[in-house]
């Protein structure tokens, strides 16, 4: 099966601790990375989790609060350090190349590389990026400052070819793209073989959704219903369920709840307050309710439909 792993640099929220970095994500797809979120130190945990710059070409930014996307000056600099030349793009909210404009005149005056803004809307889910093998979508959330979600949707595979129907029938090289399409194969005697027995199906697609920050939300439920894998924020322990509230934030039983309702695979939890030393606490919560979930942390890797990496 093609890579879909999600790798976490930072998991941590505003104020800064010595047990995490800012918020930032890397997700791998077919050796394409794609960076969610630029908090501060982003790039020294991107070269932690020994990701390759080179395969870098597209960062989703949920929201233009600092401890999203400080992180990405350093980040531009380095890959202009590093000669780059190919194209970067980088998705957010209205209102990060103006922001970005003056810092990246005065530090970065000779751009070995063209670097490009896709501002977007977020009052309504849209599709921002697509290729070959990969949609991505807004998940408009509700905190201080317009905000958005991702939901990284794999695009459904072909049929895979049985290799020893496909020489027993001896079926010419030229039909083989029709039939991992769906189409049956006519025999030169004029006898009909069904698709079914000539191929197997591909594995189901894989789908990613991310969520942070913002207060409890059905209408995100019903968008990540039943995806692989949903990272949301779980900034708080119950007690400090007020302060969640007034902040425009997510607990971790809340978070679960929503994993629940929305009958996904499985959750991981981050974008922990800073008065917390210890996020068992959280992970404790977060079980008695939706038991498959885990705690983010720095330099872990998670398979999208599967278990835990490092």
């Amino acid at each position: 099966m093609e890579k879909f792993e999600l790798h976490i640099l930072g998991c941590g929220s505003a104020l800064p601790t010595t047990r995490h970095f800012p918020t930032s994500q890397v997700l791998n797809v077919r050796d394409k990375l794609f960076m969610i979120d630029c908090g501060e130190g982003a790039q020294l945990q991107f070269r932690k989790s020994r990701l390759k710059f080179s395969r870098l070409n597209h960062i989703f930014i949920s929201h233009l609060h600092g401890d999203h996307c400080f992180g990405l000056l350093g980040l531009i600099s380095t890959l202009n350090l590093l000669g780059r030349t190919a194209d970067l793009h980088i998705y957010s909210p209205k209102g990060l190349e103006e922001l970005m404009a003056p810092m990246l005149a005065f530090f970065n005056r000779e751009m070995t590389y063209r670097l490009f803004f896709h501002p977007f809307e977020t009052k309504e889910a849209t599709q921002i990026y697509e290729d070959r093998s990969l949609t991505v979508s807004t998940i408009p959330l509700r905190h201080r400052i317009p905000c958005c979600g991702f939901l990284f949707a794999e695009k459904p595979g072909l049929n895979h070819i049985v290799r020893e129907m496909v020489d027993y029938y001896q079926v010419p090289l030229y039909e083989l793209n029709r039939i991992k399409n769906g189409a049956d194969y006519v025999t030169p005697e004029g006898e009909l073989i069904p698709n079914s027995r000539l191929t197997r199906p591909a594995a189901p697609a894989r789908r990613y959704a991310y969520c942070s920050d913002t207060l409890p939300l059905a209408s995100v439920r019903e968008q990540v219903r039943g995806v692989d894998l949903l990272f949301h924020e779980g900034t708080f322990a119950e007690e400090a369920a007020p302060r969640a509230r007034e902040t425009f934030h997510t607990t971790a039983a809340q978070a679960a709840t929503l994993a629940r309702e929305a009958g996904v695979k499985r959750l991981v939890i981050g974008h922990f307050s800073a008065r917390y030393e210890d996020e068992s606490l959280l992970l404790q919560e977060a079980t008695r309710i939706f038991p498959d979930t885990v705690l983010a942390r720095e330099t872990l890797c998670l398979s999208v439909d599967g278990a835990e990496k490092t």
